[in-house]
Parts: C-alpha cells; structure tokens; sequence
C-alpha cells in the first residue's frame, strides 16, 4: 500500500508540475503571432512593399495585344467631279482589325526615378509604423500581464485579511463564552470577515475579467485559462542622459515622422517634375481588314509593324502643376512642424516618466516598510486580544491599516513596472 501510494503520490507532483505557465515572453510571442492589430499593421507593410516596383513608379513600357471588330450597313451616295453618281442604298461593311502594341515613356524630367525612391520610403515608413504597432501591443500586453498579477495579489491580500479575521472571530467566540468579551466584538468580528469574503468574491471576478483582457490581446479566446506567476521583477536601472540621448534616434514615433517628411519632400519633387516635356515611344504590329458588299472598293487589307514617339512639352494648365507644388511646400513643412513637436512633446513626457520611476521606486520602498510596520502592528493587536489587553476596534482598525497598506504596495509596484515599460517604449527597446 505505502508503494502504491507513493506512486500516485509522484504522478500527482508530476502532473502538478507539468503544468504550463504563461511566462511573460509567452504571451509576447503569442501577441504577435495573433493580435489582430499587428497582423493589419503586417499587411499595411507588406502592401507598401508589393507596391514599390519599378512598373508602378512609371519606369517599364507596357504591351497589350488588342482586337477588333464591326459590322455596319450603309446607305452611299457619291457624286465625283466628272459628273458620275455612285448610289449604294444597303452596302454592308464587315472590319477587323488586331495590334500588338508597346507604350514606353522614354523620357518625363526623371520624375519615375522621384516616384521610385519615394516607394521605397513609403515601404520603409511602413516597416517603421509595423514597429511603432508591435511596440504598443507588447506594451499592452505587459500592462495586461502585470494587471492580472496584481489583481492576483489582491486576492492573496484580501485572503490574508480573511484568515486574521477568522483568528479574531475565533477569539472573539472563545471570549465571549467564557463571559470576558461582549457579543458586539463576536458580532462585529463576524460582519468583517463576511465583508472580506464578499470582497475575495468580487476580486476573483476582477481577476476573470483581467485575463479575458489580455487573451483579446493574445488574440485567444476570452475563455481560455492560464496560470501566471504571482511576483513582479523590478531589475531596470535607467539612466536619464543616456534615454534622452537615445529618444530622437531610436523612437518610432520620431523615426515614422522623420521618414513621412522624406516621401513629403519627394511628393514636392515629383510635382516639380511636372514642368518637363514627356517623351512616349509607342510601336507595335498592326494589323486590319475592311471587306465591302459593294462599291469601288470591296477589300481593303493592310499590315505590318509601325513605330513612332509623341513629344508632350508642358505650356499651360490653368496653374494646376503651381498650384500642387506649392501645396507640397505646405506639406513638408507641416511634417517637420509635426516632428519638432513630438520631439518635445516626447521629451517631456521621458523625462516625466523617469521622474515618476523614481517617485515610484522610494513610494515603494516607504511602503514595504510601512506594509511590514503595519503587520507587525496587526500581529500583535490579535495577540492583546487573544489576552484580553484590548478591542476589537482596535484590532478593526489595524486590519483596516494592514489590508489599505498591502493594497498601496501592490499598487506602487505595478506602478513601478509601468514605468519602466513606458520608458522603454519611448526609447524603443520592448522588442
């Protein structure tokens, strides 16, 4: 019996083991797998990449192969100089006619080499605006990840307070018995611990609504169950003038601005191009036949290859080329007003962030030991009571100052790690 029960024993640890547990890297990688936010932000890149060819910037001639055909009934009456009159009251014409044609445009003031280079920084703006999303969903995840642990530490707080509170109820039972403490303490011992339970009800809903909030994130379905571990770490050590030097070349949002101003500047360059002459070569195999009921002539066959150019020398189009390039103007200066505007907009807000790390981090640190102060304080008000060396408001009141203190440093801690995570956005280093 002592070997089965052994054996059962292990396979029970194994199973408890084998256990997977969301990790915090897990969920990143799950999140860009499957969040549906970065999978459009994928296509939105891959669009701009499919786009950037040498044929859509205008730099590859085009060939079709065309057909033709028509019937008609006519009614003909001519009349020559000699006085001869020709009357064909029902001629029936039958035309067809097919071409391989190729349209090249040789020449257009460099403009499709303008068009080119602004694709490829259309498809470098993408990949940067695909970073900028990936950089906010992982941000979202972490916020959603530590958001879980905290509401679980909550109920581990609200858990804790439940078991002093039993202790006191116990206490209070045992007192009032033995005719050393009035019901009121029982009575009101009893109606804080029915509190607590109510609360470690509604904190396990709390707790439910936080992890479908990250599996939307994790682009899983909203019932999917997870374990996650219950600590948050705190090992960052930032260095303000190192971030403030990092920021303006390593943020995506700096770097998406500065990307948009060079396709603003190559749009002010294409229209520019506007004012050259277009040179087009245009060739092809042609190929048409006219067959006529009656008349003079009753077929008509040609054939053969033809090329040619058309030279398009820009003169006047009611000011539309001034009119667009000015417009362009306006638009590379609004980018780079933009950028500049970021740019301290994103500074302030780093260096308001690093500040509250540091607020953080001592708020922390007051509160671990105010939270150990008030343990202390709860522990040995429940032993008065156990001894009959005081009340239970007493022992009310350091409850309520114990589970008020946990619940500031669990929040000071998420707060903390907010921080970081926020900080390491902005300077682009949460991949």
């Amino acid at each position: 019996m002592r070997t089965i029960r052994l054996f059962l024993l292990l396979i029970l640890c194994g199973n408890i083991n084998a256990q997977t547990v969301l990790t915090l890297d897990s969920a990143i990688n799950i999140a860009l797998k499957n969040n549906y936010d970065i999978l459009v932000a994928r296509n939105d890149a891959d669009i701009a990449c499919i786009n950037n060819t040498p044929g859509n910037a205008g730099m590859l001639p085009t060939v079709n192969v065309n057909g033709l055909g028509e019937y008609s009934i006519n009614n003909i009456y001519q009349k020559s100089s000699s006085g001869t009159t020709n009357k064909y009251p029902s001629q029936s014409s039958t035309m067809i006619g097919a071409n391989a044609e190729l349209s090249w445009t040789l020449f257009d003031g460099g403009k499709m080499f303008v068009t080119k280079n602004r694709l490829n920084q259309i498809q470098a703006l993408g990949e940067l605006q695909f970073r900028t999303k990936v950089l906010e969903t992982i941000h979202s995840v972490i916020a959603a990840y530590y958001d879980v642990i905290r509401e679980k530490q909550q109920l581990a707080s609200i858990n804790e307070a439940i078991s002093y509170n039993k202790e006191r109820v116990t206490i209070s039972e045992t007192g009032f018995n033995a005719g050393t403490m009035v019901k009121t303490d029982l009575l009101q011992a009893k109606i804080d611990l029915n509190v607590q339970m109510q609360n470690a009800i509604s904190q396990q809903y709390i707790i439910l609504q936080a992890q479908k909030a990250l599996n939307n994130l994790l682009g899983q379905d909203p019932s999917v169950t997870f374990e996650i571990s219950d600590s948050i770490p705190f090992t960052y050590k930032p260095n303000r003038e190192s971030l403030l030097q990092r920021l303006n070349s390593s943020n995506a949002d700096i770097l998406s601005l500065k990307k948009q101003i060079d396709v603003a500047r190559l749009v002010l360059k294409e229209n520019q191009k506007a004012y050259s002459p277009t040179l087009n070569l245009r060739g092809g195999f042609y190929l048409s036949q006219t067959t006529n009921s009656e008349g003079a002539s009753l077929k008509n066959r040609s054939y053969g290859p033809q090329i040619g150019g058309t030279l398009s020398i820009p003169i006047y189009n009611g000011g539309e080329t001034k009119r667009k390039v000015s417009v362009a103007r306006k638009e590379v200066q609004s980018a780079e007003y933009e950028l500049e505007s970021v740019k301290l907009q994103l500074n302030i807000e780093l260096q308001n962030i690093f500040t509250d790390f540091e607020n953080q981090q001592k708020l922390l640190q007051i509160e671990k030991e105010n939270n150990q102060l008030a343990k202390e304080n709860i522990e040995i008000s429940i032993q008065r009571l156990r001894l009959g060396q005081t009340t239970s408001l007493e022992v009310h009141q350091a409850q309520e100052s114990y589970a008020q203190s946990s619940a500031r440093l669990i929040n000071f801690k998420y707060n903390l790690k907010m921080s970081e995570t926020r900080i390491k956005q902005l300077v682009g280093s949460l991949e």
